[in-house]
């Protein structure tokens, strides 16, 4: 097994050299800058699941937040669920709350096209590419508990803190995705 990748070095800004960073990634940046969202990066090496952030999350200094993207069966309502990324996923717990048939994982294919993320890359940012207002976003409140916030710039080979008061007033507003709270 290889070893996995950090870049020990917290950048204050994006990259300097975009060659090889994807358009999407591109894009999160540019947001973040127009708005003028202060933000912390780390680049490392892809990380496939939430366990395998634990290293990042070391270095910045914050929790990686789970981010599921769910549909409903028959694959026409998208729910982009934020969570802490070492609580436990109940689907049941989930779709109780929000009133709605019990929700599935939606697969690669949606993923694309509503958040142009693949598996591995889903991030709050990447209502960016949602520019119909299809996907629904609701967030654990215990998302929001700390100062901090973590996530990808839509691409999971890098890792970004941000101020949760930046996230919940400023970013969401802008993109234009008002979250529906739980608690899990």
């Amino acid at each position: 097994m290889s070893e996995f990748y950090l870049d020990p070095t917290l950048y204050d800004s994006r990259p300097s050299d975009l060659t090889g960073r994807d358009p999407v990634e591109i894009a999160c940046y540019d947001f973040l800058d127009g708005l003028g969202i202060p933000y912390q990066r780390v680049d490392h090496d892809e990380t496939p699941s939430i366990e395998a952030c634990a290293e990042v999350e070391k270095l910045l200094g914050i929790e990686i937040c789970k981010n599921l993207f769910l549909c409903n069966r028959q694959k026409t309502q998208f729910t982009l669920l934020l969570m802490p990324g070492r609580k436990e996923f109940r689907t049941k717990e989930l779709s109780a709350q929000l009133g709605c048939s019990r929700l599935s994982f939606a697969g690669e294919g949606p993923m694309r096209e509503l958040l142009g993320v693949t598996p591995g890359s889903v991030s709050v940012l990447g209502l960016l590419n949602d520019t119909e207002k299809r996907v629904r976003l609701v967030i654990d409140r215990d998302a929001l508990a700390h100062e901090y916030f973590g996530c990808h710039p839509c691409r999971n080979t890098t890792s970004l803190r941000i101020k949760t008061a930046d996230l919940t007033g400023r970013i969401l507003p802008a993109l234009g995705h008002m979250p529906d709270y739980v608690s899990l």
